[in-house]
């Protein structure tokens, strides 16, 4: 069974589902297409279905008889969120688990993409598989290989991104890997395990989120001391070994840095074990936003402006540059509080327009107490002192430390950064 399905994946005639259509499912349902495989797209949202099906020419659709069916390996890539209480939701992961068992069929291969804790894929989606009356490692084959993919990153795509596979035994790991290789113009690591794939995830993600905990604490630091942090880490990154640059800014977001720690946090918990640095780190990162607003509040206090009733813009929703992604977005709690607080709030995003209150930039700008930096968008950047004058800003507070400091203060617009 093991040559038939490698035979299948060498002509490409292995009928492929990609089950999610997100950031992940979407432009893996492309590479699949691109390289000639028969490859269905399946997703609840019939949004994504049309913009796969009528935008794109994909094979896609919201019904999983119509994109499951007599499929020979099914694609995990649903969102993995965690809940207000930063526990772990993997409802999405059960609910495709559920839609694969009606089509889960002899020597089918399932990968899982999503992020998920060590040993989530033996626990959670195995068992769930097997009540199909299939044997997982037996009947069928299951392997984990994490998604890697940023989000507006013109070098690194899905394609060239190198990978880490671990299948739930050697079978597993080797036809994961001879797909993949299909696809794939990047390195692909094969581990000893699914758990060892579920955690270097995880890693990936968690070394970046104590970095930049680090970096904001002494952004905290630094503006008592009166230190510019951004020169800080630029001379610090001229040394050619050993440092690693990491940037502070108003809060971190997306799905995966301030997401993927908690994963961690839970599952060691479970097993008596207490990650008090992870957990530092989470609480730091997610101090940032109301550290921001205290840095509004300082800023208006230095015009003679009360934060009641100021007229404030908030620039960018998205949690990165260059992207309308706004998963677990620093903007909103920021928002949130100002609004708590009674400030006038108008907010612009060019890449989020549904969710802007300004038509432009120039509206944006115009005649406000407050400008608040959110997103380092390339139009963000490009924003001159000169500009901010003109339109009769007072405070700029550079969340993402993206303007000119002197510049702006050359002008008599109070600035504030994030650690300068």
């Amino acid at each position: 069974m093991k040559d038939a399905f490698l035979k299948k994946t060498q002509n490409k005639t292995l009928k492929i589902s990609i089950i999610g259509l997100g950031y992940v499912g979407f432009p893996l349902l492309e590479l699949f297409h691109k390289k000639g495989f028969n490859v269905n797209g399946f997703d609840l949202d019939k949004k994504k279905v049309d913009i796969a099906t009528k935008k794109r020419g994909y094979n896609a659709s919201n019904k999983p008889t119509n994109a499951l069916k007599n499929c020979d390996c099914f694609i995990i890539c649903v969102p993995t969120p965690v809940d207000k209480n930063h526990k772990p939701d993997l409802s999405f992961v059960k609910d495709a688990c559920k839609s694969i068992i009606k089509n889960l069929r002899k020597n089918n291969l399932v990968i899982l993409e999503s992020t998920v804790s060590p040993g989530t894929t033996e626990e959670v989606l195995i068992p769930t598989l097997e009540k199909s009356g299939l044997k997982a490692g037996k009947d069928f084959f299951v392997a984990h290989c994490p998604e890697r993919i940023d989000p507006g990153n013109k070098k690194w795509k899905v394609q060239n991104i190198p990978r880490v596979i671990g299948g739930i035994n050697q079978t597993s790991t080797e036809l994961t890997y001879k797909l993949y290789n299909r696809i794939l113009d990047a390195e692909i690591t094969k581990l000893s395990s699914l758990k060892n794939a579920e955690a270097t995830k995880i890693v990936e993600n968690t070394f970046r989120d104590i970095n930049i905990a680090f970096v904001n604490e002494l952004a905290k630091s630094f503006d008592k001391i009166g230190i510019d942090i951004k020169e800080v880490i630029n001379a610090a990154s001229t040394k050619p070994f050993g440092f690693m640059a990491h940037y502070p800014g108003c809060g971190v977001g997306g799905h995966c840095i301030a997401v993927d720690p908690y994963y961690l946090i839970e599952k060691a918990k479970k097993i008596g074990f207490n990650h008090n640095f992870l957990k530092l780190a989470r609480k730091i990162n997610n101090s940032m936003p109301t550290y921001t607003v205290g840095k509004i509040i300082k800023g208006l206090k230095q015009v003679n402006i009360p934060l009641k009733n100021s007229n404030i813009s908030i620039l960018g929703l998205a949690y990165k540059g260059g992207t309308d992604d706004t998963r677990e977005s620093p903007a909103f709690p920021i928002i949130e509080k100002l609004k708590d607080l009674k400030a006038k709030i108008t907010i612009y995003d060019p890449y989020v327009p549904s969710q802007s209150t300004s038509k432009n930039l120039e509206e944006a700008l115009d005649k406000k107490d407050c400008v608040v930096i959110v997103t380092d968008h390339k139009e963000f950047k490009e924003i001159t002192a000169e500009k901010l004058k003109g339109k009769n800003v007072k405070v700029l507070i550079d969340g993402r430390n993206i303007l000119n400091k002197k510049e702006i203060k050359d002008k008599g617009i109070i600035y504030e950064g994030i650690g300068r």
